[in-house]
């Protein structure tokens, strides 16, 4: 079973304006092959058939807990191409006339589906518009081939947000791409530390990979100074505290690059405290959540008076 909680893993900055570009290449970072959704999914379906499991728990437990995280990091994302999909209006939208909706000049490069499919909201794509596939996920049913999988592709995925960041300077973007740096790079650091205790090959020298610091990106560098980069959490009330002895000990001088109050890692026995979501306003030209919402708003609002009550 999965718990929810309302809230993201961090909270993002406003995206000052609309910035469909930024949104579509950002969508690559949710949908492609190096997706949110592939290692959420690949983590996930691991798990689901790891056969046994209970003589092998901590490895276990690591897969499992960090597929919950990847719950996450979709959620992160998609916030971030919804900020830029959306820029700073927090009111509703209540331009009826169709005719005169502002969809007809989208600047170049733009993915339409954004407006057509989704009313201005993140999509389960790649920066093409080629839908998520399960094809993309590997479950091997070896441990040792499953992990190492998944250590190349917490790196693959880093590759590609790494470009992503050279493509756009939208602060929303920006702060979930530096957020996403440390956040995989814990995750590439506890699969290369699995497989070390397995095979005895040291992984966590090839790190980086590619071989460029988190701390070169000011906004990576705030979550690292909060020692963001030592610290897997756990995101169950009383499962998976198995994989504690796995993310133990000193980090290497390499990954910790000097910053942080530390450089023990850190099994934090709790999620993060996380950060509010951005507020979506309604579109009426959109019909999102309906073209004149007054009577749905109504009807939530007695709704929700009866669950306080």
């Amino acid at each position: 079973m999965f718990l929810r909680i309302d809230k993201l893993p961090v909270e993002l900055p406003v995206s000052p304006n609309i910035d469909p570009i930024a949104a579509r290449n950002v969508q690559e970072l949710l949908g492609g092959r190096f997706g949110e959704m592939s290692t959420l999914m690949n983590y996930t379906f691991q798990s689901f058939g790891m056969r046994g499991r209970d003589k092998i728990r901590p490895f276990y437990a690591l897969i499992s807990n960090i597929a919950a995280e990847e719950n996450g990091h979709i959620e992160i994302v998609s916030a971030a191409i919804n900020s830029c999909l959306n820029g700073p209006r927090t009111e509703f939208d209540p331009a009826h006339d169709p005719e005169s909706a502002h969809w007809q000049n989208l600047p170049g490069g733009s993915f339409s589906g954004h407006y057509v499919a989704s009313a201005q909201t993140a999509l389960p794509l790649d920066s093409r518009g080629m839908p998520w596939t399960g094809d993309y996920v590997f479950s091997s049913g070896n441990l040792i081939l499953d992990l190492l999988h998944n250590f190349f592709l917490e790196n693959g995925a880093r590759t590609q947000k790494l470009r992503v960041y050279q493509m756009t300077d939208n602060p929303a973007a920006r702060m979930m791409l530096g957020y996403l740096f440390v956040r995989g790079g814990v995750h590439a650091m506890a699969y290369a530390k699995a497989l070390q205790e397995l095979t005895g090959v040291e992984m966590s020298k090839m790190l980086p990979i590619p071989n460029v610091g988190n701390q070169i990106f000011p906004e990576a560098k705030r979550f690292m100074e909060g020692d963001l980069h030592l610290k897997l959490y756990r995101f169950s009330p009383d499962d998976y505290r198995e994989c504690s002895g796995l993310w133990s000990g000193t980090a290497p001088a390499a990954y910790t690059e000097g910053i942080g109050s530390t450089d023990q890692f850190q099994f934090i026995d709790a999620p993060p405290s996380g950060g509010d979501l951005a507020h979506l306003a309604g579109i009426a030209s959109s019909f999102a959540p309906n073209y004149a919402p007054e009577e749905i708003f109504e009807i939530a609002q007695k709704l929700y008076q009866k669950a306080k009550d």
